[in-house]
C-alpha cells in the first residue's frame, strides 16, 4: 500500500524541500499551496499530487485528507504553510494581523484536526520557529503565533497519548532561514533580529524536518546552541530584553551591508 504524506505551503521554499525529502523516502506527497501553479510545480518535481489550498479554511484540510486517503495510507502530515509581516505590532493593520494568526496558528490546528481524523497511525510535524521560545520585538504577532503552535503541539501530543492514539506530534523550531520570507523583509529595520546571526539554509531545516518524521520527538530546535542560550535566559526576562536590543543592533548592521 502506498504511504502518503501531506505538506502544506509546499509550492516553494521550505515546503518544497520537505516534499522532496519525503518523496525520496517513498511517500506519495500531496503538495498544497495557496498558489495552485506552484503546488503543481512541486508535485511534478516529486512525482506527487498538487492541490490549491487556503489553510485558513478548515474544510480545505478535510478535502486534502480525502485526496490523501484515495492515494493510499496517510502516514505523515506536515503543517508548514506560514506568512510573515514585520513592524511594531500596533502599526500592523487588522487584516495583516488576522492573516498571520489564521495562517500560522489556525491553519496548523485545522491541519492537525484533519490529519487525526484521517490517520489510523502516523506522525504530524508542525513547523514553528525559534520565536516560539523568545520575545521577538518587530515580529510580535508572528512570534505569538509560533508560541501558539508550540503550545498547541505539546498539548495535542498529550491528548493523543491519553487517548492511546498511535499518532505522534513534533514541533520544529528553526532559527531564521535564508529564503523568500526573510529576503522580503531584508531592508526593514523591524526585521533586524532575523539577521542577527547567520541564517539557516533551507536544506538544513528540511533535513531536520525529515529526521523528525523518521524519528519523532516532541520538540527540536536548530541550531541547538541558540536554544540552550535562550532557555538559560528565560527565567530572567529583565536581562533578556536588553540583550535582544544588542542582537537587533547587530542585525541592522548586517542589513545595511
Amino acid at each position: 500500500m502506498t504511504t502518503v504524506a501531506v505538506v502544506t505551503g509546499a509550492g516553494r521554499g521550505l515546503g518544497r524541500k520537505i516534499a522532496e525529502r519525503l518523496a525520496r523516502t517513498g511517500h506519495h506527497v500531496i503538495c498544497t499551496d495557496i498558489d495552485e501553479g506552484a503546488a503543481h510545480v512541486t508535485a511534478a518535481i516529486v512525482d506527487g499530487t498538487g492541490l490549491a489550498q487556503d489553510v485558513r479554511d478548515p474544510d480545505s484540510h478535510r478535502s486534502v485528507a480525502r485526496v490523501a486517503a484515495a492515494k493510499g495510507t496517510l502516514a505523515v502530515w506536515v503543517n508548514n504553510a506560514g506568512v510573515l509581516a514585520v513592524g511594531d505590532t500596533w502599526e500592523l493593520d487588522d487584516a495583516t494581523v488576522r492573516r498571520m494568526v489564521e495562517v500560522n496558528l489556525l491553519g496548523v490546528i485545522w491541519g492537525c484536526h484533519a490529519a487525526i481524523e484521517a490517520m489510523a497511525a502516523g506522525t504530524i510535524l508542525n513547523i514553528a520557529s525559534m520565536s516560539a521560545i523568545v520575545p521577538t520585538p518587530g515580529l510580535a504577532v508572528y512570534g505569538a503565533t509560533k508560541h501558539g503552535v508550540l503550545g498547541y503541539s505539546l498539548s495535542l501530543a498529550a491528548e493523543l497519548r491519553r487517548a492511546k492514539r498511535p499518532v505522534t506530534v513534533s514541533a520544529l523550531l528553526p532559527d531564521a532561514i535564508a529564503g523568500e520570507m526573510t529576503s522580503a523583509v531584508a531592508h526593514d529595520a523591524a526585521a533586524s533580529l532575523l539577521f542577527s546571526n547567520k541564517q539557516l539554509s533551507l536544506d538544513e531545516v528540511a533535513d531536520a524536518a525529515a529526521s523528525l518524521v523518521a524519528r519523532p520527538r516532541l520538540v527540536k530546535t536548530i541550531p541547538a546552541y541558540r536554544a540552550a542560550m535562550i532557555h538559560l535566559l528565560r527565567p530572567f526576562p529583565a536581562l533578556g530584553l536588553p540583550l535582544l536590543d544588542r542582537f537587533a543592533a547587530i542585525g541592522r548592521k548586517r542589513q545595511q551591508r
